[in-house]
Order: C-alpha cells, then sequence, then structure tokens
C-alpha cells in the first residue's frame, strides 16, 4: 500500500486554507499551521475575479462563495468629481461563473476553514513552524506546540512578511511608495459594481461586498513608507480626501471616527528563478505580492493553491512536481504582477494637470483594449 503524500502548510490565510482544501480533496495527508490563535482576519472585503472564482469551482466553492457575495461584471471610472469617464466590462466571466464576486474576508476566511474540516484537514491555530530541516525522507518540521514530524513538503503561504522566504531567500518586500486605506461604509445605492475615481496623484474606489456593505478605497503617496499611528487614520484619510468632490465628496464629508479603518502599504516581491528550495516552496504573497490594481492578490494565491492540489495528487518525485508546478505558475504570475504595477503608476503618475489630462484620456480612449488584453491573458488555463 502506498502511503499518503504529507504536507504542512504554513499560514491559515486565504493561500494557505485554500491549499489545505485543494490537497485534501486529492487524499493529501494536510496540516495547516496558523500562528493566529483563531480564524480571525484583518481587512476590510475582497474581490476575487472570475478567474479566481473558476478555481475555486473546481473545489465546488463556488456557489458558497457568490452566496456570501456581490457579483458585479464591470467597473466604471470616473474623474474626481464623479463625472463618467469609462465603463469596462469584464471579460472574466465565462463558462458559467461570475466575472467578479466581491466579499468580506470574515466570510471567505469562514467558508475556507470549513471546507478543509470537511476535507480531513488538521488546522492548528496559534501555532507556527520552529524549524525546518533536510531530512533522509523529506523534510522534517519542528512546531511551536512542542510536535515534531517529517512530511513530503512544506509549503509557505505565510504572507508578504514571509519568514520562511526571508530565511531561504534573503528576501524582503519592497514599498512602491504608495499606500491604500480601507473602510467599510453602508453600501450607498449607486454603487453595484466596482468604481474608481481619478485624482490628482491619487485615487479612490468603491466596492460593494454585498447588499448592505461596501468599502471605501483611497490610494496615495507616501514616500518613505511611514507607519502612522492608528489614531491618526481617521484624520490623515479624510485630509488625503481633500479635492474630492460628487459622491466621494459626500462620503467623506460623512466619514465618522472609527477604528475599522484599515491602512496597508503597497509593496512587492518577486522571486526570481525558484521558490523553492531545500523542501520549502514559498507561494501566495510571499512569493508574488503585487499592487492591488488588478485585484489579482489573492487570486494568484487561490490560483497557486488549486494548481498545487492538482499536481502534487499526482505519482512522482516531489522535486520533478514542483519544477513542473513553477513552470505552470511564474509566468502568469510575473505578468498580472506587471500589468498591475503599471496601472498603479500610470494613476498615480499624475502630480500636474497636464499628466492628469493625459490620464483621463486614456482611461476614456484607450483602457478598454488594455484591460480586455489582461483579461484574455486570465482566462487561458493555469
Amino acid at each position: 500500500m502506498v502511503s499518503k503524500r504529507r504536507i504542512l502548510v504554513i499560514g491559515g490565510g486565504i493561500g494557505g486554507l485554500t491549499a489545505g482544501v485543494a490537497l485534501g480533496r486529492k487524499d493529501v495527508d494536510v496540516t495547516v499551521v496558523e500562528i493566529k490563535p483563531d480564524n480571525t482576519v484583518a481587512g476590510v472585503g475582497i474581490n476575487i475575479p472570475g478567474n479566481a472564482l473558476r478555481a475555486l469551482r473546481r473545489l465546488d466553492l463556488l456557489d458558497d462563495t457568490v452566496n456570501h457575495g456581490y457579483t458585479f461584471d464591470r467597473v466604471d471610472f470616473h474623474d474626481s468629481a464623479s463625472v463618467h469617464l469609462a465603463t469596462v466590462p469584464s471579460k472574466l466571466g465565462i463558462d458559467g461563473v461570475p466575472a467578479n464576486c466581491a466579499i468580506q474576508r470574515r466570510d471567505l476566511a469562514q467558508l475556507l476553514e470549513k471546507a478543509c474540516i470537511d476535507s480531513g484537514v488538521d488546522i492548528r491555530y496559534g501555532t507556527t513552524v520552529e524549524t525546518v530541516t533536510p531530512a533522509a525522507t523529506g523534510v522534517r518540521a519542528t512546531l511551536t506546540d512542542g510536535t515534531s514530524d517529517t512530511f513530503d513538503l512544506v509549503v509557505a503561504f505565510d504572507g508578504i512578511r514571509s519568514s520562511q522566504r526571508k530565511r531561504i531567500f534573503g528576501v524582503e518586500p519592497v514599498h512602491t511608495g504608495y499606500s491604500v486605506w480601507r473602510v467599510a461604509l453602508p453600501r450607498h445605492t449607486a454603487v453595484t459594481s466596482n468604481m474608481y475615481f481619478q485624482g490628482m496623484g491619487t485615487k479612490a474606489g468603491l466596492f460593494p461586498l454585498n447588499e448592505k456593505t461596501m468599502y471605501l478605497l483611497h490610494v496615495t503617496p507616501e514616500p518613505g513608507n511611514p507607519r502612522h499611528e492608528r489614531e491618526q487614520f481617521f484624520e490623515l484619510l479624510q485630509t488625503r480626501l481633500d479635492g474630492y468632490t460628487g459622491l466621494i465628496g459626500d462620503l467623506a464629508a460623512g466619514l465618522v471616527p472609527t477604528d475599522d479603518i484599515v491602512y496597508a502599504p503597497i509593496e512587492e516581491v518577486f522571486l526570481g528563478g525558484t521558490w523553492y528550495r531545500d523542501g520549502v516552496l514559498v507561494l501566495g504573497d510571499a512569493a508574488h505580492a503585487m499592487a492591488p490594481h488588478r485585484t489579482q492578490g489573492a487570486a494568484m494565491a487561490i490560483e497557486d493553491a488549486v494548481a498545487l492540489g492538482e499536481v502534487m495528487s499526482r505519482p512522482g518525485a516531489v522535486t520533478d512536481l514542483v519544477g513542473e508546478f513553477q513552470e505552470r505558475r511564474f509566468g502568469r504570475c510575473k505578468m498580472i504582477q506587471d500589468a498591475s504595477k503599471n496601472i498603479l503608476l500610470s494613476e498615480m503618475n499624475t502630480t500636474d494637470q497636464d499628466s492628469l489630462d493625459r490620464q483621463i484620456e486614456f482611461l476614456k480612449n484607450d483602457l478598454v483594449r488594455v484591460a480586455h488584453q489582461v483579461d484574455d491573458e486570465l482566462n487561458t488555463a493555469f
């Protein structure tokens, strides 16, 4: 009798939990460790685009996701006064899958956790990896709960601050010079799709999360990557929204002090050459964190997880399977990271009236064509 393949997943976020489901349903013996004491999540909401929804359908999680979220099939662009500039219909809604589904992060985390448990995955909260060392067969991992075991593979979905990536590759995230502010609000009746508003050197946005809730985002230049104090978030966000009128101006004026404002530097990571060394495979934001401007960061982690489950369910040497996996994923992740970075820079490089006018002309005349080129790439198999 051939023994089950054994895989340890570090990180119980979107990527790690999806990997647990993908591997567990392929009859892999999976342990997921998460340093947080429970399945609480930071952040407001998240958009899951059609390519990631198709990946979740392979795990029979599409209906649960859609039922908890808000689907839409376009993005509307406006200037800072809320004058409409362009509508970009998404091409990602194919094969009976919605183009986009925005969902609250806690809802997604809960449905992924349940799917892991139903798939026989051992989830250990309040636990992480203490040491990882090569063994005669596989990798020996010692955990902070005092246990030690041997695995065929360790998969690090431990986020943009990945300790495994730093330990193995010595790579740290790089700040782009910009950051994003987010806060949940009651959904305005006008917000039925993703809406963006181009300002002078900044961008605001609105995302519907469900019938009752949306979130406001604001991308701003933050040179030097300052670490603002939480008690300053409300005042800083209101100040940065100065100059917006129309819908965003009205929402900004109606903001009330809250502890729920989330501030996050926009940082990037991309490991060149390989994501694998000494029995550890680094994935998700730990391997390819990107600007959020195509809402593909979590989507790429979901695709990583589903592809990993499909590859690792086959017989063969782990090192050979990892090589196949990387060939399948590397170019796609790099493509979408570059596309997201280009959007960020074009929107933020609007520091005077001439550059702002050029960006607005691009939004009016060329955005649909460029966006659809990326959609066509994302509609290919991963």
